[in-house]
């Protein structure tokens, strides 16, 4: 079940110089609500992080999700009052074309963010490739929520 889907701000740093803010694409669902047909899930939580398209063009201050992937996990946690042992957090790029008449391809990308937590804050990630069959769950979810 899809709990939230909307631009995500997230704070910076370092008062009002607000160091490294910025703002993503997230999708957030809940497996234990959905129809999971009555198998207990171990990390229910599925957040996807996507940067926004054009936002690097938009304004010099934009920042990447990979660049600040603990901040927008610590806000995540904070924000929707989740448990960090229930959630998975995954960076999704979607496919891109580039090139002369768009002849070269860049394909789609699923990363799991594996997290440190210290108290409240998310530190120290460790990016992996999303694989099957959480990879063809959580491709459906976005399929379904374009």
């Amino acid at each position: 079940m899809k709990v939230f889907d909307d631009v995500l701000t997230w704070e910076g740093y370092a008062g009002k110089f607000n160091l490294c803010a910025g703002r993503c694409r997230l999708r957030l669902f809940d497996l234990a609500k959905g129809d999971a047909g009555g198998t207990p899930v171990l990390k229910p939580m599925i957040a996807v992080v996507s940067d926004l398209p054009g936002d690097k063009l938009t304004t010099m201050k934009s920042v990447s999700v990979r660049a600040c992937i603990g901040h927008v996990a610590t806000t995540i946690v904070h924000r929707f009052k989740i448990e960090p042992n229930r959630m998975v957090l995954i960076e999704y790029y979607p496919r891109a074309t580039y090139g002369l008449e768009t002849k070269k391809i860049i394909p789609e990308k699923h990363d799991v963010v594996d997290l440190q937590w210290h108290g409240k804050k998310a530190l120290f990630p460790t990016w992996r490739p999303l694989k099957a069959p959480l990879l063809d769950t959580v491709r459906d979810l976005i399929a379904k929520n374009p």
